[in-house]
């Protein structure tokens, strides 16, 4: 009978003790406050957000809601958003409401063909595509409803992509940016890659489809492009934009922004030398307000339409500073709210002065516990390359960073291939935490990674094992020759492709590291081809399939690079961490 409250009182001194310690715990990384913009409210004088807390002990989340003025302030509790923002799954003119619903399309259960075998569980599939990532397609896609709504007997809702075995939003990873009311209220532009089985494991093709609520027919509005077509958004006076890639099946191809206004269509970007995160109209629909990786961070750009047919915009930076520009919430006057990050800091919301850049905060979720803990000192460290570059390397201290002593260091090694590495504050790989643990980290934005122009972003397909591997080691050298880097314990983290360069590393590193860690990472690029679900990102990275003896790019992947075919090699020992 005392147990529980025994053990229920010991978890609450744990905690206690945790949150009483003067760095970064485990325990404490947990209990922050995670914010999240909602919205500006429909007069654009405040901003809608929420905050989730975690209880470990109760394995169990709460969020609440709040409102804060722009000008600033202190936040208000709210029961509801209703009423306070607008509601986009309603039609402008108030006629129509867009729902979701899972729709039965294809057969795949036994008991679709043999509905007499009612104790069957078997799943039957004749084609590719019968997974993504943790989706195991089951017959059912994802489908818009548009719903007359009203006084009296509005009517029953109809599919807008009836019969189709096609998603929106896009399966997994999609969500409400996938589709939306055009001003006026006659139309729903959505976005689907409309292929199936193979064909759509092996293409990054999606389009913008329109679909008239009248004649209840569908028009393809981006039918040239064969890769990305995303996020789609309307400005107040009518002009489209929306977010491409070209190349199909090349999932990190550069991003840009393209306008539509009375048939003709215009790239913002393409001279500009970046790719571009997401984007929001200005409110008076003359420019676009974009984020983007830039030099190890993410900051908020703007960029105005042309005038005239065939002048030249210019991209221009508004925030500048060690930090990341999250989420574009919205436009207040002069006043832009984004979420704001730094690998010292979770995410609080801020208001950007558009016309100078000045950030200022209006949440503070987390200020007082962060008052409480010592910080890290992050600096950037240029870092020269075997092929004569200069490599931006974020450095991470220990809290109270001595340099007359000597650290274990660690080098981070990102994911992606190709996903920035910027002042980012991850619940997973906390480089923070790291450092609250006695380590110094060694990040280097390495081949592969934006922010540094498209040629470096796409040197890294069909090389993994080749530059950005000097990189990396380039990287841990220079770091290295620090009279307050023990290089007796030097070690190699990372997840994902990170977890394919550990693997990999462990067999070139000419006994650098003592030890390894490898989450998640891709072991046998062979095993890789064979089992995945997105043959355009194994076909655009690694070459093409392993068999096809007669391309020196594949054989290299899957030979020279393959990091099962160095084990023999390995010195050190390897915590692998793999889940399923």
């Amino acid at each position: 009978m005392i147990a529980k409250p025994t053990f229920t009182l010991f978890l609450l001194a744990f905690f206690v003790t945790a949150i009483a310690q003067d760095r970064m715990t485990p325990e404490l990384l947990w209990s922050l406050n995670r914010v999240s913009a909602v919205g500006l409210t429909q007069d654009k004088e405040s901003v809608l957000f929420s905050v989730t807390r975690y209880n470990a002990s109760e394995n169990a989340s709460s969020t609440s809601q709040y409102r804060v003025l722009i000008t600033g302030g202190t936040s208000t509790p709210i029961d509801s958003y209703e009423n306070l923002i607008h509601d986009r799954s309603i039609s402008p003119d108030g006629k129509y409401l867009l729902t979701l619903k899972q729709v039965k399309v294809k057969p795949v259960a036994g008991l679709d063909f043999y509905p007499e075998l009612d104790k069957s569980n078997v799943q039957i599939y004749d084609n590719l595509n019968y997974r993504h990532w943790d989706n195991w397609e089951d017959g059912e896609y994802s489908h818009v409803f548009v719903r007359p709504v009203g006084d009296g007997n509005p009517g029953p809702a109809f599919d807008i992509m009836p019969d189709e075995p096609f998603d929106c939003p896009q399966q997994p990873f999609g969500g409400s940016e996938d589709y939306l009311w055009n001003n006026d209220g006659t139309r729903v532009l959505y976005v689907a890659k409309k292929k199936y089985g193979t064909d759509y494991t092996t293409s990054t093709n999606t389009d913008i489809y329109s679909f008239d609520i009248s004649t209840k027919t569908t028009s393809n509005l981006t039918p040239e492009n064969k890769g990305y077509d995303t996020q789609p958004a309307f400005s107040k006076d009518g002009k489209l934009a929306w977010l491409q890639m070209q190349e199909d099946g090349y999932e990190s191809d550069k991003n840009d922004i393209i306008v539509k206004t009375e048939g003709n269509q215009t790239n913002l970007t393409k001279d500009w030398d970046g790719t571009v995160n997401s984007f929001l109209w200005s409110n008076d629909g003359t420019k676009i307000y974009f984020n983007a990786a830039t030099l190890g961070t993410v900051h908020l750009f703007e960029v105005n339409l042309p005038k005239k047919s065939g002048e030249i915009v210019k991209v221009k930076q508004i925030t500048n500073g060690q930090f990341d520009v999250g989420s574009l919430t919205g436009q207040s006057k002069d006043l832009m709210v984004v979420s704001r990050t730094d690998m010292n800091h979770a995410a609080e919301l801020y208001t950007v002065n558009l016309k100078n850049g000045e950030m200022i905060p209006l949440t503070h979720a987390n200020d007082s516990i962060y008052a409480k803990i010592k910080l890290s000192k992050i600096e950037k460290r240029l870092v020269t390359t075997t092929d004569g570059k200069e490599m931006p390397t974020w450095v991470i201290y220990p809290p109270d960073f001595d340099p007359s002593k000597t650290y274990p260091t660690l080098l981070y090694c990102q994911g992606g291939p190709q996903s920035a590495l910027t002042q980012f504050y991850s619940y997973r790989w906390n480089f923070q935490l790291m450092a609250a643990n006695g380590y110094i980290i060694v990040a280097p934005n390495r081949r592969g990674m934006p922010g540094y122009g498209v040629e470096w972003n796409e040197q890294i397909s069909g090389d993994w094992g080749g530059q950005n591997m000097q990189d990396y080691l380039s990287a841990i050298d220079d770091v290295a020759t620090e009279s307050y880097v023990d290089r007796n314990r030097l070690g190699c983290v990372g997840a994902s492709y990170g977890g394919y360069s550990a693997f990999y590393l462990a067999g070139i590193h000419e006994n650098r590291f003592k030890t390894f860690i490898a989450h998640d990472g891709i072991f046998n690029t062979r095993s890789m081809y064979g089992t995945t679900e997105e043959l355009f990102f194994v076909d655009q990275d690694l070459g093409g399939p392993y068999w096809d003896k007669n391309n020196p790019e594949a054989q290299k992947s899957y030979n020279d690079f393959n990091p099962i075919s160095k084990v023999d090699q390995w010195t050190s020992p390897m915590l692998i961490i793999q889940g399923e």
